[in-house]
């Protein structure tokens, strides 16, 4: 039989697994990261040719539909093409899976910005502010788009 102590070294280990700590960050599965498509996908982004990662991202997510950092680089994707339907329609999905993700939650915000859509980035910005207990860069990187676009409209 199990002493208690071990038991409960057992179940911190276990929820300090890899993953645990994955509300919020990009990036979460191993799996996805050694997917062929979704290596050529994450490159097509790098090096900016959107029309390129976007099929290769559709066909990894078809393998893993349930992953947020996919659906937020299709989206990013489609909202660099200027497809802005598409781009909410991932970014929500990437939302939806992990309602801590930053990145979606920041690119949101600014692909509001770019329809004109001050109240919708501020709500994107005021959930970065309950995900971010200190500050991090997805928030400050909204604060200041937000920032500059309010600079803008005067």
């Amino acid at each position: 039989m199990k002493s208690l102590a071990a038991i409960c070294s057992a179940m911190v280990l276990g929820a300090l697994a890899p993953g645990a700590f994955a509300a919020g960050s990009d990036e979460k599965s191993e799996a996805i990261q050694a997917n062929p498509d979704y290596i050529a996908g994450r490159k097509a982004v790098e090096e900016k040719r959107w029309k390129d990662a976007i099929p290769s991202l559709e066909k990894a997510a078809r393998m893993d539909p349930d992953n947020p950092d996919l659906q937020n680089w299709l989206g990013y994707s489609h909202r660099n093409l200027k497809e802005y339907d598409a781009a909410f329609r991932h970014y929500q999905k990437a939302i939806e899976l992990d309602p801590r993700h930053r990145a979606a939650r920041e690119y949101l915000g600014e692909a509001y910005l770019m329809v004109g859509d001050l109240a919708g980035a501020e709500k994107q910005l005021a959930a970065l502010r309950e995900i971010c207990l200190l500050k991090c860069e997805e928030l400050e990187d909204l604060e200041r788009e937000v920032a500059e676009y309010r600079r803008k409209a005067k």
